[in-house]
């Protein structure tokens, strides 16, 4: 981004609701405040964003002024000179052999203030760091292309902060990699900026550190499935013309490219991402091919495999139904446009990537914008548990037939167990996941930032209902959650969200019952707003009142015992 489109970008007045972003850097924060705003701006159209900033030179001082106010999130921006004045290039008369034990100590020390700033501010509200992206200026007495003794120990220093810092749920770093290649390492710092206004980058850097920077805040939500063709895109050749022994996928062939998406296609599988495929082949000559051993992404790790001569189209329909996500958290891969065209037309908020199986350095590269589809933080529980989720769903919906819903029969000998808990858990990410999603049975479809989810679960008037859901086809782990307010005679529910592969159980039946129980209140109120996605949870109301839901509304206890169906759940509250 060019800084005259950062300005543009900022001086554009916004009405939505304030984005407050605090900014840490020990330096004069100037073009780099600019474009954290204007990136946050493009990343959060609906948003006004606010960059609050702090003292010059003292990034230890912002910090613990961060603590105090109400902020979705804080940057921070490291340099060499924020653990010890001496490695910058603005302050005189550091630079001696006697004082580079000394520069070490109180690095050290500066680390260890820091990271305890850190973790302190990253319990209200989330922390992107950038860790010093500058060279070191000459004050080791090493030659410049020898890595000396001291100057490894202060990035051994560095390294020991990072991994007491990484496991931290919210706090995030900057990638270097990622970083390097925006920006190259020897055209980042700017000495006659710095000297005249303390701001030490060139314009280009700050550009790209703040890009990434905004896109940590942000945190976008990860892409929750890939199908993939087969032919020339799983492997090299055409399965049914050369047969499951004549397809490739390694450098004797010279089909490494193909070898490498196995191997990624196996490791988003492993971490929870759904993989299926579309392919126009004979279903055995595919079988076959699966069987073979040398194979790295087995049949056990995609699901479901649509395969035949029809359109890639409606086998594309046919797996997001199996899945039941939506369009838009799903990636398909194919060496053909035209499939990918006509996928595209039937399907417009589906990602399609052309497999570029000519292009050996473009297909590597492709590795890596999957990755920043689907990457994620940590892996949940659920995420390991997806695939056979999804598995037991289409079991269970092959046992009940065309029957809409499940039959009484099947609900009866399920063997289910809910578990409810009422923990407030800050670290919990799988219920702030849920809270966000935009699904089939969720409340209002508003999302709410991380400082604000933290904000809610200090609230001493609030409570946040979880649950964990198992039959006797498999586990689903937490699939619900539900958060409001309560006072003695009603509760208020702000939020509800229950995951799509726990439909049709009479969960959310189970959920209403258990906190009438629970709370021993009379009525229970709603803060429903109908969108064009939560048709399910839209239904479930509307039988139980007998009418159309308004944005607003309540059910007693005793209407709900009217309309609610047998339950045949165990349930159980977590310690």
């Amino acid at each position: 981004m060019k800084l005259i489109e950062a300005l543009n970008l900022i001086s554009q007045d916004r009405d939505g609701a304030p984005l407050a972003v605090g900014l840490a850097c020990g330096f004069t924060p100037l073009h780099l405040q600019t474009f954290l705003h204007a990136e946050l701006q493009q990343l959060f159209q609906d948003r006004s964003i606010e960059i609050v900033t702090g003292l010059y030179g003292d990034v230890a001082g912002t910090l613990k002024e961060t603590k105090g106010r109400n902020l979705d999130a804080v940057a921070v921006a490291l340099e060499w000179e924020d653990l010890d004045p001496r490695l910058g290039i603005r302050q005189l008369g550091g630079w001696r052999v006697s004082s580079i034990e000394d520069i070490l100590e109180a690095s050290k020390l500066r680390l260890s203030l820091l990271e305890r700033l850190l973790i302190e501010v990253s319990f209200t509200c989330p922390v992107v760091i950038s860790l010093p992206t500058l060279p070191l200026p000459p004050v080791f007495v090493n030659v410049g292309w020898q890595g000396g003794g001291s100057e490894l120990l202060l990035r051994g220093q560095l390294a020991s902060f990072v991994s007491s810092l990484a496991l931290q749920p919210r706090i995030r770093f900057v990638n270097e990699q990622r970083l390097h290649s925006a920006s190259p390492f020897s055209t980042r710092l700017n000495v006659k900026s710095d000297w005249a206004s303390g701001f030490p980058y060139n314009i280009p850097h700050a550009s790209a550190l703040a890009a990434m920077m905004a896109r940590l805040v942000q945190n976008p939500p990860s892409k929750k499935g890939l199908i993939t063709d087969l032919d020339n895109t799983l492997w090299s050749g055409i399965v049914g013309e050369v047969g499951p022994e004549g397809v490739s996928w390694d450098l004797d062939h010279k089909s490494q490219a193909h070898g490498l998406y196995q191997q990624f296609l196996r490791l988003l599988s492993e971490e929870g991402v759904l993989v299926g495929v579309a392919s126009k082949n004979d279903p055995a000559v595919v079988n076959e091919a699966f069987k073979r051993g040398d194979l790295l992404l087995s049949a056990e790790s995609v699901f479901p495999m649509e395969v035949s001569w029809g359109s890639k189209a409606s086998a594309v329909s046919r797996i997001l139904s199996v899945w039941n996500i939506a369009a838009s958290a799903v990636v398909f891969v194919d060496d053909s446009p035209l499939e990918l065209a006509e996928v595209k037309t039937s399907h417009p908020d589906i990602e399609c990537l052309l497999f570029k199986v000519d292009e050996p350095q473009a297909a590597y590269e492709q590795l890596f914008y999957l990755r920043d589809l689907f990457g994620k933080s940590f892996i949940s529980q659920e995420d390991e548990i997806r695939l056979a989720s999804i598995r037991q769903s289409a079991t269970i919906n092959a046992v009940a037939g065309d029957e809409e819903g499940f039959s009484e029969e099947l609900l009866e000998k399920a063997d289910a167990e809910l578990v409810f808990s009422l923990r407030k858990d800050a670290n919990d990410t799988r219920a702030f996941e849920l809270i966000n999603k935009t699904n089939q049975f969720n409340l209002n479809g508003r999302r709410v930032t991380e400082a604000a989810w933290l904000k809610s679960l200090g609230d001493s008037d609030r409570f946040l209902l979880t649950a964990s859901y198992s039959d006797r086809f498999g586990v689903l782990g937490k699939i619900a959650v539900i958060s409001g307010s309560r006072n003695s005679v009603a509760l208020s529910i702000d939020s509800w969200v229950m995951s799509c592969r726990a439909f049709a159980r009479r969960i959310e039946h189970q959920c209403l019952n258990f906190l009438f129980k629970k709370f021993g209140v009379d009525r229970i109120g709603f803060d429903y707003q109908s969108t064009d996605r939560n048709g399910p949870l839209t239904s479930f109301f509307q039988n139980s009142l007998q009418q159309t839901p308004a944005p607003q509304f309540e059910i007693s206890k005793e209407q709900f015992a009217r309309v609610s169906p047998k339950l045949f759940h165990r349930t159980r509250e977590a310690e």
